[in-house]
C-alpha cells in the first residue's frame, strides 16, 4: 500500500517498476502541472479532492473532512494501460480513470491548508508519474447537500497509454493476470469493490468486471450470458 513516507522517498524511475523513459515525467514537469492547476483554482475556499479509486480506501494525505459525493458527467473506466505499479510492459493491466458521460460516486476530501502544498506535491507524484491525467476543477455534489469545487483526475484521451476499449470481456483477462511492485491488478479491483460496498455505493459495470476476474482466477471461462451488449 502506498504511504506518505513511500511517496516522499520514492524514485519514480524505479519505485513503481520499469517506466518507459519517454513517458516518465520529471519533478519539474509535475511541479509545473501542479502550479498551473492551482492557478486555475476557481475560488479561495478550501481545496477539495475527489477520490473514485484507490484514493477512496488509501488517501495517504492529510485532510480535515471527508464526505461521500457524486460527480456528474464522468464515469469510471479502466481505460489506462498499466505498465508499472500493478502491471508491467510485458504483462500490462488496466488502471482506473474517468471518461466522459454518466456519473460517478466517490469520496471528497477537504484538504488541510497547513499541509496543502506537501499533500498536493505527493499527490502529483502518485497520480502524474506519466502525466496521464488532466487535473480539473469540477462541481461535486456532496451527500449532505453541499456543492463544492473539487480537484478531479480525468483521463487524458491523447495520452499514449489511453485505451478506448473498456469492455469487461476485453479488460478482465488483463486485470486477472497483471502484477507489479505494488501488488496485483486484481487486488486493486477487489479493494475498490469492497470500499464501494462499505459505502453503500453501486456500480453495475464494476460488478460485472469483478465477477469476470474472479472467474478467470478460478480457472473458469465466462459464459455467453456474461457478454454485455455495450461498453461500460
Amino acid at each position: 500500500m502506498l504511504t506518505r513516507d513511500f511517496l516522499r522517498t520514492a524514485d519514480c524511475k524505479t519505485a513503481f517498476g520499469d517506466i518507459e523513459e519517454s513517458l516518465l515525467w520529471s519533478a519539474e514537469q509535475r511541479a509545473s502541472s501542479l502550479a498551473a492547476t492551482l492557478a486555475c483554482r476557481p475560488d479561495d475556499g478550501p481545496v477539495w479532492l475527489f477520490g473514485y479509486g484507490s484514493l477512496m480506501w488509501n488517501p495517504a494525505m492529510e485532510f480535515d473532512e471527508s464526505c461521500p459525493g457524486t460527480l456528474v458527467g464522468w464515469h469510471r473506466a479502466f481505460c489506462l494501460r498499466l505498465t508499472a505499479g500493478r502491471g508491467t510492459a510485458c504483462q500490462p493491466g488496466r488502471m482506473l480513470a474517468l471518461k466522459e458521460g454518466g456519473r460517478t460516486t466517490g469520496v471528497a476530501y477537504r484538504l488541510s491548508e497547513e499541509s496543502l502544498h506537501d499533500d498536493l506535491t505527493l499527490l502529483w507524484k502518485r497520480e502524474m508519474i506519466t502525466g496521464c491525467y488532466l487535473p480539473s476543477w469540477c462541481k461535486l455534489s456532496l451527500d449532505d447537500g453541499r456543492v463544492v469545487n473539487a480537484l478531479v483526475f480525468i483521463m487524458d484521451p491523447r495520452h499514449p497509454l489511453y485505451e478506448s476499449d473498456t469492455r469487461a470481456q476485453t479488460i478482465a483477462p488483463l486485470i486477472a493476470a497483471a502484477s507489479g511492485p505494488l501488488g496485483t491488478n486484481a487486488q486493486y479491483l477487489f479493494s475498490l469493490e469492497q470500499e464501494l460496498i462499505k459505502l453503500g455505493m453501486h456500480d453495475d459495470c464494476l460488478n460485472e468486471l469483478v465477477g469476470r476476474v474472479r472467474m478467470l482466477q478460478e480457472g473458469d471461462k465466462p459464459g455467453p450470458e456474461m457478454v454485455p451488449g455495450f461498453a461500460c
